[in-house]
């Protein structure tokens, strides 16, 4: 049990009701909300570290391997394009999540904090809904590439049946669905846990206001 369960705790009993005052447990909500807002900036961080590495990886792979990705991927304007807009994007959701660290550190009222929550709930609830967007676009043109430019699938792809072609384009549809959905659970893992807590906090804030 955390200091600010404590203090509701005492807050229920009737001797300490007169003690204890929005005052008291204001700060208390205050300073989880920004320790939450902290924590989810860092984790913004830690995944930017993680797809730099992971753009960065076939550098590090053998020749016959890269070679293979520049003869498949050709089109470096696509893929530049979505990689420059991705970072872009994790970076302007890095400045948000930091700006509202600020924003609820310094707030000194109920209503102010509250609105910071809302705000940063939405601007995770966005972040997390393009990322899943660009992941689906960016596997569709992975495997477009890769069907049309890897001589060894565009030879067998050439011989497929109007059926074979179909439960193919199925498959891809399926495994994007599926990759999709496990980044879903993962963003709701991570991010989701720590919303809850933000969403608890706020529905404290708003009977402090009441």
């Amino acid at each position: 049990m955390d200091e600010l369960d404590l203090l509701k705790k005492d807050w229920n009993k009737p001797s300490e009701r007169n003690k204890l005052s929005a005052k008291d447990i204001y700060p208390m909500l205050q300073k989880k909300s920004s320790s939450i807002v902290k924590t989810l900036f860092y984790i913004s961080i830690a995944e930017l570290a993680f797809w730099i590495v992971i753009n960065f990886i076939p550098y590090f792979a053998s020749e016959g391997y890269k070679a293979k990705l520049d003869s498949v991927y050709t089109n470096e304007y696509v893929f530049g394009t979505i990689t420059t807009i991705s970072y872009g994007i994790i970076l302007l959701f890095i400045y948000l999540l930091y700006k509202a660290y600020r924003a609820i550190s310094v707030t000194d009222s109920i209503k102010n904090l509250m609105r910071s929550i809302i705000k940063t709930r939405k601007i995770i609830k966005y972040y997390v809904l393009y990322n899943l967007v660009v992941a689906g676009v960016s596997l569709l043109i992975g495997f477009y590439y890769a069907f049309t430019h890897d001589p060894e699938l565009t030879d067998k792809f050439a011989h497929f049946t109007t059926k074979q072609v179909v439960v193919t384009s199925m498959i891809v549809v399926v495994f994007t669905v599926v990759f999709i959905l496990i980044l879903w659970l993962f963003y709701r893992l991570i991010y989701g846990l720590l919303l809850k807590r933000l969403n608890k906090n706020y529905r404290e804030l708003k009977k402090l206001e009441i």
